[in-house]
């Protein structure tokens, strides 16, 4: 081979050996460095709240990085003002040193607990090289809190083969218009669908209106309970939103109720009510109602009615066709002098009355509720029935307004004026003296000219609170209040704003603010439905002392 031939290749191999391993070399040294991208955003937040997040990158390498394109993959199910779920960003070259920021805007939908996942990922070239790189990264946040109130109002027990009817409450706190609602509904094994009141055509779903701040609505659903005795019922309703197709729940809730059955059926009235409660010195006249609601006829039946409290004068029980044994409290019926208790057939009803007074010097002594409770137990052929009357004491609620307020700060002229808003504390205060009382809710009514602004106190209760802006009911599910609450401490307490307008034909009048406060729940002593109520309240705000300005509209 020619010598400068040979030189010549050698040469050539050497250029393109070294153009290749300065290649590697370069490729090497940027595959050692780092170009660092990272996603910032808040670790928590509240289901609908705006939130911002921040992807940061920087190059830390020697090479400047061409082509850079950055995407950016938001949350499943993320809410944005354009729809975009993925954002798509050309970037300018990145130089070594540089480092930027981009912020993205984003509102998660989901359920409390949900784990929402960003992604990012940014490609890019190094200067001088051909192969394309990528480095990308994730960011995680928890929808902890949900300002959506989904709630049941159904009784803790049914009979079986009666209707029963419900009511599911939603309700939005959510500073964002959640649009494409819907409500779901699980059938239920043992309950039979009738109808609902707005209409479904499965009995399973109902589609929604948008819902602002501060509003909600109602379903009310009627059917037959179909399961046997000792079955239980399982309730169970999603909120949600439509998305692309898919229902998205952003809320769920589930309610257990016990399906019950006596083959007798025992009712009492006092003085004409269920649910009476008494005063001293009054005379209480007591109907005992009995029912077969079994197949078969009864015979020969006794009926024993023990009676027993602190309230009671026992020397005053009239009655007739019945002994009285006043040294065990008790009256008691057979079958020959009641015609009913000597054959009771399938579906008949039949029933005795006696009267007893109310001492007129008695008075409770503490918050024990046996010292404040009339009881009565009725006993006929084995089925057992208690009841029981308040004297002048149990649940109560207490409702105020004030304009000057240590939990929500109010706004507005005071007294109030036509055509501008003016903001009122309205504050409830529950006081349970005497038993447990579970499912315990608070219903009122605003005027037309009032609304709620959202401001909630304590924000805890926020979930527990939904308003109707057909009917424009708000409830309060309180849940379960342990006897002795707001008498042996502090009330159970949930305080919210309202805001109100006053028309020019307002001018020289005192408006209404709300309406009644009806309190009720299930006694867990009694097993009975319990309520009271206190008045409503207009712009003189007796409650607030602080209230110089008066409540005529000017």
């Amino acid at each position: 081979m020619n010598k400068k031939i040979f030189i010549l290749i050698t040469v050539f191999i050497v250029i393109v050996g070294g153009g290749f391993l300065l290649w590697t070399y370069m490729g090497n040294i940027f595959s050692q460095e780092t170009l660092r991208l990272e996603v910032l955003g808040p670790e928590t937040a509240q289901m609908g709240q705006e939130i911002e997040y921040t992807v940061r990158y920087k190059n830390n390498g020697n090479f400047a990085l061409q082509g850079a394109r950055l995407i950016f993959d938001l949350p499943e199910n993320s809410l944005t003002e354009d729809g975009r779920t993925r954002i798509i960003k050309d970037l300018e070259d990145i130089y070594p040193g540089d480092e930027e920021v981009v912020k993205i805007g984003a509102r998660l939908l989901g359920r409390e607990g949900d784990i929402k996942t960003a992604r990012a990922s940014l490609s890019y070239t190094p200067k001088n090289l051909t192969v394309p790189y990528e480095s990308d990264t994730s960011f995680t946040t928890k929808i902890d809190t949900a300002s959506i109130t989904l709630d049941f109002d159904l009784p803790t027990k049914t009979e079986a083969g009666k209707d029963l009817q419900y009511s599911v409450n939603y309700f939005s706190n959510v500073d964002y218009p959640l649009e494409n609602l819907g409500l779901k509904i699980t059938p239920v094994e043992g309950f039979e669908f009738k109808s609902s009141n707005p209409s479904s055509v499965d009995g399973s779903e109902w589609p929604l209106d948008t819902l602002g701040k501060a509003q909600g609505g109602r379903i009310n659903i009627k059917g037959a309970v179909t399961a046997n005795t000792n079955k239980t019922l399982t309730f169970f309703a999603q909120l949600g939103m439509w998305q692309n197709g898919k229902f998205i729940t952003i809320k769920e809730a589930t309610k257990d109720v016990q399906v019950i059955q006596p083959l007798l059926f025992i009712s009492q009235q006092v003085n004409g009510s269920s649910s009476y409660v008494a005063s001293p010195g009054e005379t209480l006249k007591y109907q005992i109602f009995f029912r077969n609601i079994g197949s078969t006829p009864f015979e020969n039946l006794f009926m024993v009615v023990k009676l027993n409290g602190q309230a009671l004068d026992m020397s005053s029980i009239q009655t007739q066709g019945a002994q009285v044994q006043l040294n065990d409290n008790m009256i008691v019926w057979d079958y020959r002098q009641v015609p009913q208790l000597s054959h009771l057939d399938a579906q008949e009803e039949g029933e005795v009355d006696f009267y007893v007074n109310v001492k007129k010097d008695w008075n409770p002594t503490s918050s024990d509720e046996s010292n404040a409770t009339i009881t009565d137990e009725v006993n006929i052929s084995q089925t057992v029935q208690k009841f029981a009357v308040k004297v002048n004491s149990g649940l109560v609620v207490s409702q105020s307004a004030f304009y000057k307020s240590y939990d929500i700060e109010n706004t507005g002229p005071t007294p109030p004026r036509t055509g501008q808003a003016t903001s009122y504390t309205i504050t409830w205060d529950i006081r349970n003296y005497l038993s447990d009382t579970k499912n315990v809710k608070v219903k009122a009514v605003l005027p037309e000219n009032v609304d709620l602004t959202g401001k909630i106190m304590p924000p805890n209760e926020s979930s527990n609170f939904s308003f109707d802006s057909q009917s424009r009911e708000i409830v309060w599910s309180a849940g379960d209040i342990l006897a002795g609450t707001g008498v042996n401490g502090d009330p159970y307490t949930i305080s919210f704003q309202v805001s109100l307008t006053p028309k020019n034909s307002d001018k020289g009048s005192v408006l209404p603010l709300i309406g009644a406060a009806q309190i009720s729940g299930e006694n867990q002593f009694t097993n009975t439905i319990i309520t009271s109520q206190d008045s409503g309240i207009n712009t003189s705000l007796p409650d607030d002392f602080a209230n110089s300005g008066g409540g005529v509209v000017q």
